[in-house]
């Protein structure tokens, strides 16, 4: 039988959702690409705003269009917020919550001709921690591969803790093991990650400074990317290690500002100040100077006023970062923030969403033009045919494109930059 999987929201759905795929291989199923007609539906699902919510009943709907006769089944953070809005969608045929998504493949075969929609969602107490790794990337050149799960911080705003569970995390004598497999496959980029990273903890006492240490201790051609990282758990020791690294870990950070007003960070439950945010910024940049830093920024806060706006731009505008993710606020059930007073406008969030949406783009014009001159080493991903040029990225995160033949190798490669157009730098290998 074939079975068609689709993922929504942050990359640990993506892992998740590779190792749910390997195990369908492992009882005998094919894999078709998602919108081919197919036996089975997978959909993963996101619900860290209104908006993924109904991306993803879109998406539900236009699968079954697309496979009318197919067993529909709904899983992830939406299908465990909210399963009986989930179930109530026509045409789906079972909601898994976290607890029962890894036995997904062997719980769809059981069901499979079953008349009624069936939820199996129980309660997310004390969950236990499962490994995933994207494996299912043709080219070969990055991994995802997903070592702690679950949230204690509970930010008045967000779903996650009550969508994923406490936080948990991966023993740590089985990091390096991993990390071997996904070099045997033929990986050259690992990116670690989590539903809150930073808060790595083993039960045998390690935390994610002892990762991050580990990782460069090890003789590999392999390069590693942390995914998003909380500003207050972002240590010395960490920026020391990706700065004296000998290749091993990329000169990269996304780090969650979520408003540059610490009067609105307090109202969000977030465990630091603007003035605390901007130091680490600035002392990133001083340990590594080429380093790139990308920001989650929320606009639209109940009670954010225009002076707190302000407060945001003007700090992010100030700042040496290379990018911004920008997400309008949006009301979600269950947290406190629900019930604020002083909702934006809808049209006022969106006139914010627009303006940080341009400075973004500004930001990483500057970013991209100061690369101009500088050597970075790039992973080949994607030939572009037409342009007889490969596309890839940086170990600062930056899009390069550069003349290369199509056969060549999947490895690091020097690549002096030349010049910065649009939405990428342009290179040429040094031999």
């Amino acid at each position: 039988m074939r079975v068609s999987l689709h993922t929504l929201g942050c990359k640990v759905n993506y892992a998740e959702t590779a190792a749910i795929k390997d195990k369908f291989e492992e009882m005998g199923y094919s894999i078709t690409e998602f919108g081919n007609d197919t036996d089975v539906i997978l959909i993963n699902t996101c619900s860290v705003t209104n908006n993924a919510d109904i991306e993803a009943r879109k998406i539900i709907r236009r699968a079954k269009r697309k496979s009318p006769n197919a067993f529909l089944a709904v899983f992830g953070c939406y299908a465990q917020l909210k399963p009986q809005e989930v179930a109530s969608i026509e045409g789906v045929d079972a909601v898994f919550g976290q607890r029962e998504k890894f036995r997904v493949p062997t719980l769809v075969h059981n069901m499979l001709g079953g008349e009624k929609t069936q939820i199996n969602v129980s309660c997310i107490d004390d969950l236990p921690f499962d490994a995933a790794v994207t494996t299912d990337n043709d080219m070969r050149t990055r991994a995802f591969f997903k070592i702690q799960d679950g949230c204690n911080y509970f930010c008045t705003f967000c779903t996650i803790p009550y969508a994923r569970g406490e936080s948990r995390s991966m023993d740590f004598n089985r990091i390096s093991g991993h990390i071997e497999k996904i070099i045997q496959s033929g990986y050259k980029e690992v990116v670690i990650s989590g539903i809150n990273l930073g808060d790595y903890k083993s039960k045998s006492g390690e935390n994610f400074t002892d990762v991050v240490r580990l990782i460069e201790s090890l003789d590999i051609d392999l390069r590693t990317r942390i995914s998003s990282i909380e500003p207050n758990l972002l240590n010395d020791e960490i920026l020391e290690l990706v700065a004296n690294s000998k290749g091993n870990l990329c000169p990269h950070f996304h780090i969650p500002l979520q408003s540059g007003s610490s009067e609105i960070l307090r109202k969000m439950k977030r465990r630091y100040k603007s003035d605390q945010y901007k130091d680490l910024i600035y002392k990133i940049k001083n340990k590594i100077e080429n380093c790139g830093i990308g920001v989650d920024v929320i606009v639209g806060f109940p009670g954010e006023t225009d002076e707190h706006f302000l407060e945001t731009y003007n700090l992010l505008n100030n700042l040496p970062i290379s990018y911004l993710h920008v997400f309008t606020y949006s009301e979600r059930d269950n947290t406190p923030a629900v019930n604020y007073i002083n909702p934006v406008p809808v049209n006022i969030r969106k006139e914010r969403t627009q303006k940080l949406r341009e400075l973004s783009i500004a930001k990483q014009r500057k970013f991209y033009l100061e690369q101009v001159g500088k050597v970075l080493t790039v992973i080949p991903e994607t030939y572009i045919q037409e342009e007889g040029m490969w596309k890839g990225w940086s170990e600062n995160y930056v899009k390069v494109k550069f003349v290369a033949d199509q056969e060549i190798e999947r490895k690091f490669y020097r690549t002096k930059i030349n010049s910065a157009i649009g939405e990428y730098v342009y290179g040429e290998l040094i031999l």
